[in-house]
């Protein structure tokens, strides 16, 4: 396979710009020799990376595979929080700022890593007092507070599995998380902030479990104590929890569950997605010091929420396992005003920032002028993932975020992709790495991923096919809550391995490009069209923002694609814009794939986590029944 890093001294191919030497100046990490590495023994590797972590009993195996079931570190004994929290409590760390949390509105809270190990031990006791033990299922209804990850970690801390659900999400898909999960107990707050409006949770969690006798208390964290309501009789104050003393870490064997994540159920019902202590700790922190090159001392700023796998990952357990300095903020990017995010950006230093593509089309769409009065210079990261990051939208952060195309830039705007499933990053683009925008990256150290046919064979480069995963990773998820069927299903469907549900492209650097979902494909005139690529060159026009296509049946090509865009606030709708767009589609793509139709929208319908609900604009164009609407964006 061609090193990139090697290559980076040729001649710039089309669509490729080498990384600013004076970013690589400004860099620590370097996955060349973790990848030689974890080549030649994958599973020393890995074993290697466990070390230096608190272990009650230390691990001298990696990975037991019988497929499709995995263990990691198996005869290994550890607790997630011990090495988040217990070993930072100690000596001179003890004081470095775990968490600096903005609010909506008010002032910013900063939690030291001794005051946060308090609270955790605090509230687990608590916990511990409702009966919550070993093994046990605790639902977490929270807004992005820090009082939500106290909770996680609580339920961490005494071996209990917590499961967050989006604050955000209704009635009936909080209920049917609760049933799923078996939860005996609710953990809520009474309101959240959203654009200046509150939302009221904690009426959302009592109508939940009104009918659910199997949950036994509702914890509910008052912000407003002059809100007045009735209270369901199983209501216990947050504040209750910290009256029981101090709660030490349970022991738990290496595989033992740390969460259950619902994925978004955008294509179906919700699946309990569970990760397990150790592999997940090691694989997270693994990769937020390998691949977004955080380091002690740095801020780190995830624009993310608890309610998803990136702030299970990248909010809480993986900076505060590696002793990070982690920022986040309740509400949205853009309210009170635009420049809320860069506001903070100056004021804090912020070293990294991980955010998703939507939000940078966000930005663009608001125009550069945004960004420019604040400082970013403090910025040498800006990592994306949740959603193919277009190639204008990468060129545009890079231009006005990251200080521009060449060697004047201070950051490198990077992609990676994931999944709820897999815990932590899996494919990338390394800050030393030439970047390629439309292509996520390269596998990451100790991931062998392929691009394969239905048979498992490997496509030639520049062929769409089948993203899969062929070996495991620790921190991949361990299997999927009461449906053992639909984990083997995931595993054996194809005979390569993993099977992600993605299309995707390799070219010949060995660069994967995500084509979108295998049921997102459009197939015009017996032609395979990626909606993502019709999605990049309608978002390429000068005046769009953000795009999303679909096929619909069309007697004589089979599918006809039918686009539909959100347009820059510099540009309005008119019938010469809309076949302008068209043509340019056609220009980029060729005429098989230009839309026969272009609808100017306000907006697109998306989850929670900022993903295109393409199935909903295909159930609408066609007057079916949308299906699970309980994760779309209010």
């Amino acid at each position: 396979m061609t090193d990139p890093q090697a290559s980076s001294t040729q001649a710039t191919a089309p669509g490729r710009v080498p990384t600013p030497l004076s970013v690589s100046g400004r860099l620590h990490s370097d996955p060349q020799a973790d990848i030689e590495h974890a080549e030649r023994d994958p599973e020393g590797f890995w074993l290697a990376q466990a070390q230096g972590y608190e272990w009650t009993r230390a691990p001298t195996t990696a990975l037991i595979w019988e497929r499709p079931h995995m263990q990691w570190f198996a005869d290994g004994e550890t607790n997630i929080t011990l090495n988040a929290l217990d070993r930072h409590a100690r000596g001179e760390t003890r004081t470095k700022a775990a968490f600096i949390w903005l609010p909506e509105q008010g002032e910013a809270q900063v939690l030291t890593y001794g005051m946060l190990h308090e609270r955790v031990e605090r509230a687990a006791a608590g916990l511990r007092a409702l009966g919550v033990g070993l093994g046990d299922r605790v639902v977490i209804y929270m807004p992005l507070t820090p009082e939500g990850c106290i909770a996680m970690l609580a339920c961490a801390r005494i071996g209990a599995v917590h499961s967050v659900v989006y604050a955000g999400l209704g009635v009936s898909a909080l209920r049917g998380r609760i049933q799923d999960a078996g939860a005996r107990v609710v953990v809520t707050a009474d309101v959240g902030h959203r654009r200046g409006k509150l939302v009221d949770l904690y009426a959302i969690a009592a109508e939940a479990i009104a009918d659910l006798p199997e949950v036994e208390h509702l914890v509910l964290w008052e912000r407003i104590t002059t809100y007045s309501r009735e209270h369901d009789a199983r209501t216990v104050a947050w504040e209750s929890l910290f009256t029981h003393g101090r709660a030490p870490a349970v022991p738990v064997n290496a595989e033992h569950p740390l969460f259950i994540l619902y994925t978004s159920g955008s294509t179906g019902r919700p699946k309990g997605v569970l990760h397990s202590h150790a592999g997940y700790m090691i694989g997270t922190a693994y990769h937020l010091r390998s691949l977004f090159d955080v380091q002690p001392g740095d801020v780190f700023f995830c624009t993310s929420d608890i309610g998803w796998v990136v702030g299970h990952s990248y909010i809480v357990y993986g900076p505060l396992v590696a002793g990070a300095t982690v920022l986040f903020r309740e509400g949205a990017p853009d309210f009170p005003d635009p420049g809320v995010l860069w506001r903070a950006v100056e004021r804090y230093g912020v070293n990294v920032l991980f955010t998703a593509p939507t939000a940078l089309r966000l930005f663009m769409k608001l125009g550069a002028e945004v960004a420019a009065p604040y400082d970013l210079g403090s910025l040498r990261v800006i990592a994306c993932a949740g959603e193919a990051l277009n190639p204008e939208a990468w060129r545009w952060a890079q231009q006005h975020l990251g200080g521009g195309l060449g060697e004047g830039a201070h950051a490198v705007v990077i992609d990676n992709w994931w999944q709820t499933e897999l815990g932590a990053p899996t494919l990338g683009t390394h800050p030393r790495w030439p970047a390629r925008p439309g292509f996520v990256g390269r596998p990451l150290a100790g991931v062998d991923a392929d691009v394969v046919d239905e048979h498992g064979q490997r496509v030639p480069d520049g062929q769409q096919g089948f993203l899969v995963i062929r070996r495991p990773f620790p921190s991949m998820m361990r299997g999927i809550h009461g449906n053992p069927q639909k984990y083997a299903e995931i595993w054996n469907e194809n005979p390569a391995g993993y099977l992600s549900g993605d299309l995707a492209m390799r070219d010949e650097h060995g660069y994967i490009s995500i084509l979108g979902r295998a049921d997102d494909v459009l197939s015009v005139a017996g032609h395979r069209i990626g909606s993502a690529d019709v999605e990049d060159a309608l978002v390429s026009h000068p005046a769009v923002a953000e795009a999303a296509v679909i096929g619909l049946p069309d007697e004589l090509k089979g599918q006809s694609i039918v686009a539909h865009v959100i347009l820059r606030a510099t540009h309005s709708d008119s019938p010469g814009l809309r076949a302008s767009i068209s043509e340019h589609v056609r220009r980029e793509l060729g005429p098989i794939a230009t839309p026969g139709e272009v609808h100017v929208v306000a907006a697109l319908p998306k989850t929670r986590s900022g993903k295109i609900m393409r199935r909903l604009l295909r159930a609408q164009a066609l007057g079916e029944d949308p299906g699970d609407l309980t994760t779309l964006e209010g």
